[in-house]
């Protein structure tokens, strides 16, 4: 043991002490004789005076227990671990979990050896035991433990019926089930959401619903909501792709669409998932690898042209035209006519009577008292674009905020420099309001933005009332101007007003339901705090 070689001293003491260390070593080489209560201590000792750091330490002492596990423990390897696991935890919880996992661990490779096998099918009814015996805290595991002696043991209802009453009939299990219910329900009550799903998937419990998924989802507990929903079929599984969809997490939800088949189900997903992916990687200014990302398709590439002419990269817009024959696509991104029918807006509405620069404390005060007075305005960021590779996106410049008559252009740098604490008060009086009905275009770019770029302040935060006017717009392409059918410049906010007094309020266009009002109400986001965001009921 070269690892756990130790610094010694001359003298009978120390003699003595190695003599005792010979005896240690040689009872790991024949477990015939040798009660779990004394490995279990010789385990112990070996890790307290060996000289290596805890992991080295952790590592050669799993070699030796899966080495000595092969030496005639009593009555069998299987049900000598499950007798060591009844007596770690009194170790103290310093080795009670390491230890538990050392002979877990070691038990694996021992399953497909013949001559253990009668022991590995009896010793599952004393680990069901054990599983209980954890459930009910006279055996004090933690949690993962005894999700580690479920998998390892394969124990299934029927161990834990014969654990409970002595019998695996119809009627057991049926009370085992129960009985298992009953831990599941105090698990979720204490949000101990990992073992209460190991459960309920493992022994078929029946007793979490929609709510349960969502609040998972919600917790950032994405892989078991995933196992639960997988479990509860393939409706619920559709439901948490569905909940990844609203939350803008397309990765999540194109990687359980491909597992689960649901293409049909979900036609449009892989192509979001790439779009957003050539997305992220211009907004790095990483051009080159999302031309090679996009140039399989030709939509794509047509998002990414659009892409570099939001961002005012011309010279990519003109290089990915040349190179893919875009020019047309191009060209229809800028109209040389805009069409005033009644599927765009009239340009006339669209006249603000002012616009107004804010970039001192007076007009950040002024403008502050007019927008708390509105109901309805829109919201609307700017950035100066980052073409450099792994660079930091820039910070929002200005953010528009309008009514349908005045648009305030705020000077967000300038006000942070000189007064951050009232741009922060002034703003959360507007961000923060339940009474301003706060319209956006793909509003929860903005508001990532505008957290990364000011994530001090405290009214970057949180929200109230929000409506992401993308989302009732289905099947329109070219971000806000496809809308429009022109970008307007500093009127980007106005315009989404308009766009919601002219076609949400009144009537279906651009594929909205004769339910418009439901619908967009239905959008409504009546508060957002980092990841997490409720619907407003009416």
């Amino acid at each position: 043991m070269g690892c756990f070689e130790e610094v010694t001293q001359e003298g009978p003491e120390t003699n003595q002490y190695n003599d005792e260390r010979s005896i240690c070593l040689h009872a790991f080489s024949d477990l015939s004789h040798v009660p779990p209560a004394t490995f279990i201590y010789l385990l112990k000792d070996y890790y307290v005076y060996g000289t290596n750091k805890a992991t080295s330490k952790f590592k050669i002492l799993l070699q030796l227990v899966r080495a000595a596990l092969h030496n005639a423990p009593q009555p069998g390897p299987f049900t000598y671990a499950v007798q060591c696991m009844y007596i770690v935890p009194l170790l103290g919880k310093t080795y009670s979990e390491g230890f538990s996992h050392m002979l877990t661990s070691s038990l694996k490779h021992l399953k497909s050896v013949e001559s253990v096998r009668k022991d590995f099918l009896e010793a599952k009814h004393l680990a069901a035991q054990l599983a209980l015996d954890i459930l009910d805290t006279v055996v004090p595991h933690e949690n993962r433990i005894l999700v580690k002696l479920l998998e390892t043991f394969e124990i299934e209802l029927r161990d834990m019926a014969h654990a409970l009453y002595g019998s695996e009939l119809d009627d057991d299990l049926v009370k085992a089930r129960e009985h298992i219910r009953h831990y599941v329900k105090c698990f979720m009550e204490s949000e101990s959401n990992a073992i209460a799903v190991t459960l309920i998937t493992r022994f078929s419990i029946q007793c979490c619903d929609e709510s349960f998924l969502i609040k998972l989802i919600e917790s950032n507990q994405l892989e078991i909501a995933e196992e639960c929903a997988t479990f509860m079929g393939k409706e619920m599984i559709c439901l948490v792709i569905q909940k990844y969809l609203d939350m803008k997490m397309l990765k999540n939800a194109n990687k359980l669409v491909k597992e689960h088949d649901l293409t049909e189900k979900f036609p449009d997903v892989s192509f979001l998932y790439k779009e957003s992916l050539v997305k992220k990687l211009a907004e790095k200014g990483c051009w080159d690898i999302a031309e090679v990302r996009a140039k399989k398709e030709t939509k794509l590439m047509e998002y990414l042209v659009y892409l570099a002419m939001e961002a005012g990269y011309m010279e990519k817009v003109d290089e990915l035209c040349q190179r893919y024959s875009l020019q047309g696509y191009a060209d229809s991104l800028v109209p040389e006519k805009v069409f005033c029918g009644s599927d765009y807006l009239d340009l006339k509405k669209l006249d603000a009577e002012e616009i107004v620069w804010v970039d001192e404390i007076n007009g950040l005060y002024n403008a502050t008292s007019y927008i708390e007075a509105c109901k309805i305005i829109g919201m609307d960021c700017e950035w100066r674009p980052n073409f450099e590779k792994n660079s930091k996106p820039n910070k929002v410049s200005i953010i528009q905020i309008a009514s349908d008559k005045i648009a305030f252009i705020f000077d967000l740098i300038k006000l942070y420099e000189d007064e951050p604490k009232v741009l922060d008060s002034c703003f959360r009086r507007i961000m923060c309001s339940s009474n301003i009905l706060k319209l956006g275009y793909d509003i929860q770019c903005d508001l990532h933005q505008l957290t990364q770029s000011y994530g001090e302040l405290e009214c970057f935060q949180s929200y109230e009332m929000l409506l992401d006017v993308q989302k009732l717009f289905k099947g329109v392409t070219g971000g806000l101007s496809g809308l429009s059918k022109k970008e307007y410049a500093a009127l980007d906010a106005v315009v989404l007003v308009h766009i919601f007094h002219e076609h949400i309020r009144r009537q279906p266009q651009f594929g909205v339901s004769e339910g418009c009002k439901a619908e967009w109400k239905s959008h409504v986001v009546s508060r957002v705090q980092s990841s997490a965001c409720k619907p407003v009921r009416f």
